[in-house]
């Protein structure tokens, strides 16, 4: 080879020995700078990923659940036929403590109007088993096939009971204690919480009357001024 061609071809082989060199060192910052991109680092050393996960803040959302509505007291419920309150399962060990414990401050429905208003008149003034066998007999009667089939029409029926004027129970005194304990019984007999001596009966009269149609009764029982009959 001539030594033109010798130094025309070390001239070449320096040439591709520096765009090599070159092209070697450009693809490494590219790689470098492509790494950064996809992952650059903030000051602190953290990358944006970790500083984006450091940022989150999870906020608890309020737990909405619905409170309670003000329920009905489960003890009493509402008695279908007259309106009335029923009386819960009771632990009374008398009749008296039985009827202190019943609810009296609610207005009574026509039906519990008219046998507490029996109560009331024919019984008052006696014991409370009196008062409550008196309740009783009314009960009994509305049950029965003889008599009408609700209070009101067994208490206002035709010479049945003397204290009715004209089909109508006269006005009671409602602030009377009288009133409150007759009130009572007559849930107390409704709801059959206590057993009368009465259980029974159909009829009752004072000691001091003796009507014909008592000879022709069962005899049941007799409370203080009355004789209770079935």
């Amino acid at each position: 080879m001539s030594r033109f061609n010798y130094k025309t071809a070390a001239i070449a082989a320096v040439i591709m020995l520096f765009i090599t060199v070159f092209a070697v060192q450009g693809s490494g910052a590219l790689a470098q700078n492509s790494a950064s991109a996809t992952n650059p680092s903030d000051e602190a050393g953290q990358t944006q990923d970790d500083a984006a996960q450091s940022d989150v803040r999870f906020v608890a959302q309020e737990v909405v659940q619905p409170l309670p509505q003000d329920a009905p007291d489960s003890s009493f419920a509402a008695d279908a036929p007259t309106g009335e309150i029923a009386l819960p399962e009771h632990s009374a060990s008398t009749l008296r403590q039985l009827v202190s414990t019943v609810p009296t401050q609610a207005n009574l429905s026509r039906e519990m109007y008219c046998l507490a208003g029996a109560v009331y008149f024919e019984a008052r003034g006696e014991p409370l088993d009196g008062q409550l066998a008196v309740a009783q007999v009314i009960v009994n009667r509305a049950e029965s096939d003889e008599f009408p089939d609700d209070y009101c029409g067994v208490v206002t029926q035709r010479k049945q009971f003397s204290f009715v004027r004209g089909g109508h129970i006269p006005a009671v005194n409602r602030s009377s204690a009288a009133w409150k304990r007759a009130k009572a019984i007559a849930k107390i007999a409704h709801q059959e919480l206590w057993e009368s001596k009465a259980s029974d009966a159909l009829y009752f009269h004072a000691k001091y009357v003796r009507p014909r149609w008592a000879n022709r009764k069962v005899t049941l029982a007799t409370i203080d001024r009355h004789i209770f009959y079935r």
